[in-house]
């Protein structure tokens, strides 16, 4: 079983503001020492560090950590796309064989950022050195994305916490419309994490993730389907344990493995 979803963090109060007071759980250093031990407990043995911060020095500190910790099976890094250098950055960090992908922060731009022809020069050169690349956006970004993958055909791409539907509020019709669009390009994955913080924190219960889950399962089918956790992230609305029970009945060793070491290409 591979979790190829999540963080690491040294906790920093001016560069983490973006976890507010009701998020003080995560206001601690999160790292492989704290996570090896929660992974054996559930019958994981391997793990995918994706960056939470967009800097290049984040994407270094996960590969030192990587290189420290066998357990760390590849990175998710940050560069910027719309750098002018960006194909000379990506063949620097071409030479760290676990440097597997990169991502960049998009629910917190415009979704016409993704749109920008500089930005969409950057995702094409990812090709040239076998980099995959994690789309995070919230629904509201979907037709963006639509438009990403035609412009970028031939890329390997994942959707990171599937766009992060309405749980909470239980709106999935126009969602639900987009995912099923969007699963018709065969370059495109998808990420099953980050369930528990789209919903009710503290009072879910897990049928409301099961009309959410079902699409998913459904419009991408079981080989391009990837379980990941987001921890610690997770931890505002359960424990490990807690969002691995949401996923219990879902999936087979595609979903809990071998899928999401074929995209990052990785070994179990």
């Amino acid at each position: 079983m591979l979790d190829a979803h999540q963080h690491f963090w040294h906790y920093h109060p001016v560069r983490d503001a973006w976890i507010s007071d009701d998020m003080a759980v995560l206001r601690h250093d999160y790292l492989p020492p704290q996570l090896q031990p929660v992974l054996l407990a559930n019958g994981i043995h391997s793990c995918i560090a994706v960056q939470a911060d967009q800097s290049e020095t984040e994407t270094h500190f996960l590969l030192d950590l990587a290189a420290q910790h066998d357990f760390i099976k590849g990175v998710v890094g940050w560069v910027d796309f719309c750098a002018e250098n960006v194909e000379a950055r990506l063949e620097y960090w071409a030479q760290f064989p676990k440097l597997r992908g990169f991502r960049h922060i998009l629910q917190g731009e415009q979704p016409e950022f993704m749109l920008q022809k500089s930005f969409l020069n950057g995702l094409c050169a990812l090709q040239k050195f076998d980099f995959t690349y994690d789309i995070l956006v919230y629904p509201t970004h979907l037709d963006a994305v639509k438009t990403v993958l035609s412009e970028v055909p031939d890329q390997a791409f994942i959707l990171d916490h599937l766009a992060k539907p309405y749980i909470k509020n239980g709106l999935i019709d126009q969602w639900a419309k987009d995912i099923q669009i969007l699963a018709q390009h065969e370059n495109l994955y998808c990420k099953v994490s980050g369930l528990v913080t789209e919903s009710d924190w503290g009072n879910w219960k897990i049928a409301d993730f099961r009309p959410y889950l079902d699409i998913v399962f459904k419009a991408f089918g079981e080989e391009r389907v990837v379980y990941g956790s987001d921890w610690p992230v997770c931890l505002l609305a359960g424990s490990y344990s807690d969002q691995l029970s949401i996923l219990k009945e879902y999936g087979d060793a595609r979903f809990w493995g071998e899928n999401g070491a074929a995209f990052y290409g990785v070994d179990l």
